[in-house]
């Protein structure tokens, strides 16, 4: 392997570079791009400060639990009204199991109750109060509900010293209970007790705490993990594609019966295997729609490639005879939605082509034939071949649009297109594959053209999001339009005017809402949410179509935003009304869904894509933009590393080298933002 450097003139147009087979062997230049990484250094953290403002009561050497000099003793005495508290800040969100070590408690006894420390977790310090932003029993199903925590963890701390784990359930039959494990990044340990856990914890005493940690539950993403990474001549846009790797690392792990979604997700076929869940705190559930972005960003910098496999298979191990494929095990794999059975489609594309494992298609096609063949063919309307929601399911965000949403039929056309390509590379018995191509072609076209003389709205020149008479008819959604624009509905124009609607009347600085005004209609907020899982869609189609500007404008507002808000680092599930977390304490704030920053920089600034299964061909189509000089960056494949570098040279000129993997053969495309 070596480089071949090349020196292309940026034309308006593209200009395109053929290499085949061009071998590489980098020499790579100090490893500046591990500084962004985010991982802890090891599988225990420790914690990087006590916030001094919370700290009430009677506390010695509280600086102890961070610096380890001293054993830090919190102190109540019996009746007193002020509640021993302090505040410890990992410095980012963390997930895994709360570590205490105790140097033993006086003043308690197991008959009159041992000392208590009450403890509760919060992401973001605003919803830090005397419960946790989130516990397992908010979800507690059953009846009676199936609680073990009211919102707190509970310790009643012996007298002598030891290490005590934070593990689901409780100490003594139904008290003293623990959640677990948590997401946080906020520690509030108070020397207090429930009334409920008496005669066995009590609210006074004195308790020494030698050690706080955190044993981590996740993906350990340390420099020497990753398999790929991007850098770039904007430190920001560096840090946040690695922001978005670390944010997808945190929901990377074994599946637990009593770390993930209590709502009947447990499943036995899941069990032990390492899987990508939507978020680190809630739900822990691995969705099939979420792994559209988030099994991007981890095929972009790791080798977990397994974690996307086992939920694939699983899911389709649990088709419905009529095709439907559920979107992740909660409620015993029975949550109605209508669109993520496509995204099983698609992400089974982005799998065969970023890993190569073919035998994956070999095995689960017929799943593919039934999705597209059986269910969505009948709940097709027969006049405009638009897609009907069916009856008591929902979608993405559970909205309130039944019938023919834009975005439900955008997301079929890419879906039909993908699984061609799909059935093009699989022989099949006979000429029956090549069948199904060319059958789901046709079928997308009947589709697109559907869709276009329905819902093309030509009096502001962008997509209705649904084409009826009611309530919220009159809406224009970003997930539609921005589906519409990488599915190839329409054409040059009404992809450009499209955008350009939504940069005027969806923009916030925050990011770009999910739906324009007449969306409130739908739902109070929805002109002021954004969801960066859709602004990925909408990222991409601006960057295909040539609008790097608006694409990096919208980045910048996005992830820029999540960046310079507490708890900092990790990517949230929703952004509400006035850039607020939109679930408030519920809502996630590692929620894998909202990494697209790392694909999109992956896949258009440094400009690599695999164009066959495993990059046995690929292309590097580098868009750039005004205020980026150089990128440079590396994609796995299972062949090697594919290397990409690229920097201005002169007002006109740019110079790149691609290092690729002996074996594989690939096209080059400069080009200067449009």
């Amino acid at each position: 392997m070596h480089t071949r450097w090349l020196v292309s003139r940026l034309w308006p147009a593209a200009t395109c570079i053929l290499i085949l087979a061009c071998p590489s062997a980098q020499a790579q230049e100090a490893p500046s791009w591990q500084q962004y990484v985010r991982a802890p250094e090891n599988a225990i953290v420790r914690p990087a400060a006590i916030l001094p403002s919370y700290t009430q009561g009677d506390i010695e050497n509280a600086d102890g639990l961070v610096t380890g000099a001293a054993t830090t003793v919190l102190t109540r005495a019996p009746g007193s009204n002020q509640t021993t508290t302090l505040v410890v800040d990992f410095g980012q969100n963390v997930v895994g199991q709360l570590l205490l070590g105790f140097a033993g408690s006086t003043n308690g006894t197991l008959q009159e109750g041992f000392p208590g420390i009450r403890l509760a977790f919060s992401e973001a310090l605003e919803y830090l109060t005397d419960r946790s932003d989130y516990t397992r029993s908010d979800r507690a199903q059953g009846d009676p509900p199936q609680l073990v925590t009211t919102g707190t963890d509970q310790v009643a701390v012996k007298n002598d010293p030891y290490t005590w784990e934070d593990v689901w359930g409780c100490e003594y039959d139904s008290q003293v209970c623990s959640d677990g494990l948590h997401a946080f990044r906020y520690l509030r340990i108070s020397l207090d007790a429930l009334d409920t856990d008496a005669p066995y914890a009590s609210a006074s005493g004195s308790v020494g705490i030698s050690f706080v940690g955190l044993r981590w539950v996740g993906y350990l993403g340390t420099p020497d993990t990753f398999t790929g990474w991007f850098e770039c001549s904007d430190a920001d846009l560096t840090q946040w594609w690695f922001d978005g790797v670390y944010t997808v690392d945190m929901g990377t792990a074994i599946f637990q019966a009593n770390d993930t979604e209590p709502r009947g997700a447990t499943s036995a076929s899941l069990l032990n295997k390492l899987v990508l869940h939507d978020g680190a705190k809630r739900d822990r559930d691995p969705y099939m729609g979420d792994l559209a972005v988030a099994s991007l960003t981890s095929y972009l910098s790791h080798n977990t490639s397994a974690a996307t496999l086992n939920v694939l298979e699983d899911l389709a191990t649990h088709q419905r005879a009529d095709g439907w494929i559920p979107p992740a095990s909660i409620n015993q794999y029975t949550l109605a939605l209508f669109d993520y059975p496509l995204y099983w489609v698609l992400c089974s594309w982005d799998y065969v082509f970023y890993t190569g494992n073919t035998s994956y298609l070999e095995a689960h096609y017929a799943n593919m034939v039934e999705v597209l063949d059986t269910y969505y063919p009948a709940h097709t309307d027969a006049n405009t071949q638009l897609l009907v929601r069916q009856d008591g399911y929902g979608d993405f965000a559970f909205l309130p649009r039944p019938g023919s949403a834009a975005y439900y039929s955008a997301l079929y056309v890419l879906a039909l297109n993908k699984a061609a390509e799909l059935a093009d590379l699989s022989p099949g018995p006979g000429p029956s594959h090549a069948g199904d191509a060319a059958r789901w072609r046709s079928r997308a076209s009947a589709v697109a053209a559907g869709f276009q003389s329905t819902l093309w709205d030509a009096s502001v020149s962008a997509y209705l999001d649904r084409k009826c008479v009611g309530t919220g008819c009159d809406a224009h959604a970003q997930d539609g339009n921005s589906l519409a624009i990488l599915a190839g509905i329409g054409n040059a124009s009404t992809a450009a005017s499209a955008l350009s609607y939504l940069s005027a009347h969806t923009s916030q600085p925050y990011g770009n809402a999910f739906y324009d005004s007449a969306g409130e209609s739908l739902g109070a907020g929805f002109s002021t949410r954004v969801y960066a899982f859709i602004s990925y869609f909408e990222g991409a189609a601006r960057f295909t179509i040539g609008d790097a500007s608006g694409a990096m404008d919208l980045i910048r507002r996005t992830w820029g935003w999540m960046a310079g808000q507490d708890p900092g680092v990790t990517h949230w599930e929703g952004i509400g009304t006035n850039g607020s977390k939109y679930e408030a304490a519920d809502t996630s704030l590692a929620h894998g869904w909202s990494t697209g920053v790392t694909p999109l920089l992956s896949t258009y600034i440094l400009g690599v894509k695999p164009t066959a299964p495993g990059f046995l061909e690929w292309s590097v189509e580098i868009v750039r933009t005004d205020d980026i000089s150089w990128a440079r960056g590396v994609v796995p494949t299972p062949y090697g590393p594919l290397g990409v570098s690229w920097r201005l040279v002169g007002d006109d000129e740019i110079e790149v080298a691609v290092d690729s993997p002996d074996g594989t053969n690939g096209t080059v495309f400069t080009s200067l933002e449009s």
